[in-house]
């Protein structure tokens, strides 16, 4: 006859046997352990040679560089795994793929050494990132760095190195610990041995220098100032292009004509606008912002100074931005919901 056996040393069987299932099923599920990377390894899908095939490999995987991949590689015996791990520790990896994102925050940063000034464009996605210290930091080195090259390029401007790096590869470890698209967009200079220089940011998010003979820094920011408020198209009358003169003359020459009046007075009557015309969009003829007694031009004057031109930049200018439908969107869950 079978032993009499309890309830309770039957609940246990059943539960020490569904335990070992549990066990047996994960233990199928936990990733092998290989050796370091670089060491004596017998499994055939290790390592192998650095080739342009695997370095796109990896590069698809990873959004990464094509030079990180291939030094990741190179580091790693070309291991695919321990390639990308090495990216990650990096903070190279997925940089690149969010490169797509629109990025139209961030920050005008400016520098100055050198006789010359540098304002440089850092963007990102979001406000609250443009004010995170870790993408401040970032954009401090950018500044300091740009002062430093002699000419107004972004490329040149990345591959300097800053504490043992390159601002490239910082930026690319940014995106990763962020996780949001940061760019660099543009950088300008101003100024010279025999110029003075000054500049003026707005809230971070306009920058403008001036650049003039004689006067002083303080009096090139002023003008800086009126120039962020005013956002005059151009310097001077002589600084405007021809072909926008005659695209003006030719409008105000039309709407003249109609009007009637013989081909002398109408003549006459263009002069005049045109005229009126420069002087709302050059910089020296407009009311000084900070008294509207005088022109730009004449504080210039009464400081011994001349305007020699200006470079006025805004934080996200011409890049189309992403206009969420905040009701559509709603209405499309309540849809799904349904």
């Amino acid at each position: 006859s079978l032993p009499n056996i309890s309830t309770t040393t039957i609940s246990k069987m059943k539960f020490t046997g569904l335990l070992f299932l549990a066990l047996g099923t994960a233990s199928a599920f936990v990733q092998p352990t290989y050796p370091a990377a670089g060491k004596f390894s017998t499994n055939l899908f290790m390592g192998g040679d650095v080739t342009p095939k695997t370095i796109k490999q990896l590069r698809d995987a990873t959004g990464a560089g094509m030079m990180d991949c291939k030094k990741a590689l190179l580091e790693n015996d070309g291991d695919q795994e321990a390639a990308a791990d090495f990216l990650r520790k990096k903070g190279l990896a997925k940089a690149d793929k969010k490169a797509s994102r629109v990025a139209a925050e961030g920050k005008i940063v400016v520098s100055s050494g050198d006789a010359k000034a540098v304002m440089v464009e850092v963007n990102c996605e979001t406000d609250f990132v443009a004010k995170d210290g870790s993408f401040l930091e970032f954009c401090n080195k950018v500044a300091g760095s740009a002062v430093g090259i002699s000419e107004d390029s972004v490329e040149t401007l990345m591959a300097e190195e800053v504490d043992g790096e390159s601002l490239e590869t910082t930026r690319q470890a940014l995106v990763a610990k962020i996780g949001e698209n940061i760019q660099v967009r543009r950088l300008a200079s101003r100024g010279t041995a025999d110029s003075t220089v000054g500049a003026y940011v707005h809230m971070n998010r306009i920058g403008v220098l001036v650049e003039i003979e004689g006067g002083d820094e303080s009096l090139c920011t002023d003008v800086a100032m009126h120039v962020a408020a005013m956002n005059p198209p151009f310097a001077t009358a002589d600084q405007v292009p021809a072909e926008v003169l005659e695209k003006e003359k030719k409008i105000l020459t039309e709407q003249a004509l109609e009007s009637g009046k013989p081909a002398e007075i109408v003549e006459k009557m263009v002069e005049g606008r045109i005229r009126k015309y420069l002087e709302e969009i050059c910089l020296v003829s407009q009311n000084y912002v900070k008294d509207s007694g005088m022109t730009v031009g004449k504080l210039l004057e009464d400081k011994g100074a001349k305007m020699i031109g200006f470079t006025r930049i805004a934080v996200g200018e011409g890049i189309e931005k992403k206009e969420d439908d905040f009701a559509a969107e709603v209405a499309k869950m309540a849809g799904g919901s349904a």
